[in-house]
């Protein structure tokens, strides 16, 4: 079986400063999945480059394996501080350990938590109609359950 382990020095080797892993998973059977991300993001040519890289560093005599590299899409939730900071500016939504759901924008991110800034119609006091409020919300990571962009296909 492949170790996890050498897939994912293999992949240090090739990426660039920008580049980073998202995920590495090899199921039973041997089938590589990764998922890599970039401060700039990724193209097709650059997971074919890394996937070519990669099988030209297992022995295909000695490993049977199968191998897929994509690049973190829209619909996958956010993991690492620097995709918080990539997304600044996008519509995202949160769901927190609570299960509570927030949608808003990314307004800011460090390596600690990031702020969301929501608008809602709520009724305010005094007030005959809902009005349009808006909140920013400051989270820490350890927080949420889940951030992914809001965009839908």
């Amino acid at each position: 079986m492949i170790e996890k382990k050498k897939i994912i020095l293999l992949l240090n080797e090739w990426l660039s400063e920008e580049q980073f892993i998202v995920d590495v998973k090899i199921s039973w059977d041997n089938r590589i999945n990764i998922v890599l991300d970039s401060d700039k993001g990724l193209n097709i040519n650059d997971c074919v480059s890394a996937s070519r890289y990669v099988e030209s560093h297992i022995d295909r005599e000695k490993e049977d394996f199968e191998l897929m590299i994509i690049s973190a899409g829209i619909n996958q939730p956010l993991k690492f501080p620097r995709q918080y900071i990539k997304n600044i500016g996008n519509k995202m939504d949160v769901i927190l350990s609570d299960k509570q759901k927030i949608n808003g924008t990314l307004k800011a991110a460090d390596n600690n938590g990031f702020d969301i800034e929501s608008v809602t119609k709520e009724k305010v006091e005094g007030k005959k109609k809902k009005q349009t409020v808006t909140r920013l919300h400051h989270f820490l990571y350890e927080e949420i359950k889940t951030v992914k962009n809001s965009l839908k296909y």
